[in-house]
């Protein structure tokens, strides 16, 4: 499966537009991960607890994405974009969005 963030891909024909695909993703940030973070922000440097939880987030999103676009009978998706909130009382959870443009390509 090729994704890309650009309307086509090089060198590739498009021959079929399948439909506008997505793939959510909520996670929360545990107690504990906060309070790691929190001492990342107390003394400075690098949240490495957020970091990985936001590259996880984004990875499946993508993952589920990608699913979807192959079950359309896709073999790419163009046009991606990666959308990134905040939810929950406390700001606790993160929610990751990609979407996109399910494609066949020659």
């Amino acid at each position: 499966m090729i994704v890309t963030t650009t309307q086509n891909v090089e060198g590739r024909k498009i021959v079929e537009y399948k439909g506008i695909v997505f793939g959510e993703v909520i996670s929360g940030v545990d107690v504990v991960k906060d309070m790691v973070a929190g001492l990342s922000n107390f003394f400075g440097g690098r949240s490495n607890t957020y970091e990985t939880e936001l590259v996880n987030a984004r990875e499946s999103a993508l993952r589920e994405m990608e699913e979807r676009a192959a079950k359309l009978g896709a073999n790419a998706v163009v046009g991606v974009d990666i959308d990134y909130e905040v939810l929950g009382a406390n700001n606790g959870m993160l929610m990751v969005t990609a979407s996109g443009t399910a494609v066949r390509v020659e």
